[in-house]
């Protein structure tokens, strides 16, 4: 048996399914909209892989926030100058955003040169701390892309400074419930979903935001988006038992079951 569980809400009352090694971690479930905060290495990663959950949590009374660790403006067609673009998918991000009740915050890192290092981790520990979200959604580890490998390295070592009451910054500590890793096409090296999140309310909303960047819309020329992810959204269905689903992965900490009898 694999673990699984099928979610009505990530953060909320989570529909654990008797399989072994599901469990909750931390912060009680309660039902309640929570505080999530999505953190992508570019922000077509963001809307594209993460943005469903930021909606679906957002059409329940909760909160999101997208940080975009760079522009994506690297991935500029030879018609677009690579700064245009960046601005081009900037303002993508804004208005999608918008459209999903979110919030756009943007780090300067250049496309392709995000750095992993005591800087770039503090500047996301920082926003973690302004924001202070109850869940975090990011990129998983196994990529093919040095920046996404990267941001799952920054985030990962961003939460734990948050949390760290001895480390002076200018806002106070701030511990995350809860982290997840989306699933991504580039970062699907031992990605083993455990989570299922009915996408259903939101999910033609997620289309209309995602529509805002031309990358969705095929004017890259490099990839099939729109076709992948809206696929990617029913096949998951079909697995979790919803018409439109996003399956996460869970952080390895909140697998871990702490029993005294069976």
């Amino acid at each position: 048996m694999n673990r699984r569980s099928f979610a009505q809400s990530v953060g909320g009352a989570i529909a654990l399914s008797a399989l072994p090694g599901s469990s909750r971690w931390n912060a009680p479930s309660d039902g309640s909209p929570a505080r999530i905060m999505a953190i992508a290495a570019h922000p077509g990663d963001g809307l594209f892989t993460m943005g469903a959950v930021l909606a679906q949590q957002i059409e329940r009374g909760g909160t999101g926030a997208l940080l975009s660790l760079s522009l994506g403006e690297r991935g500029a067609p030879k018609e677009i100058p690579v700064q245009q673009y960046g601005e081009m998918q900037r303002t993508a991000t804004q208005k999608a955003t918008h459209l999903l009740g979110a919030d756009s915050i943007f780090l300067t890192y250049p496309d392709a040169e995000i750095p992993f290092n005591e800087e770039s981790t503090l500047a996301v520990c920082d926003a973690i701390r302004q924001y202070r979200p109850d869940i975090i959604l990011t990129h998983w580890s196994g990529s093919w892309h040095k920046d996404h490998q990267n941001c799952h390295l920054i985030v990962r070592d961003a939460i734990f400074y948050a949390a760290l009451e001895t480390l002076s910054r200018s806002l106070p500590a701030h511990t995350v419930s809860k982290i997840y890793h989306a699933d991504n096409w580039e970062d699907a090296t031992n990605f083993v979903p455990d989570t299922y999140l009915d996408i259903e309310a939101v999910f033609e909303k997620w289309l209309q935001a995602c529509d805002f960047y031309p990358m969705w819309r095929g004017q890259t020329g490099f990839f099939r988006y729109n076709d992948y992810y809206s696929a990617l959204a029913v096949m998951r269905g079909c697995l979790s038992g919803f018409k439109h689903a996003v399956a996460l992965m869970s952080d390895t900490g909140q697998r871990t079951s702490r029993l005294r009898s069976l």
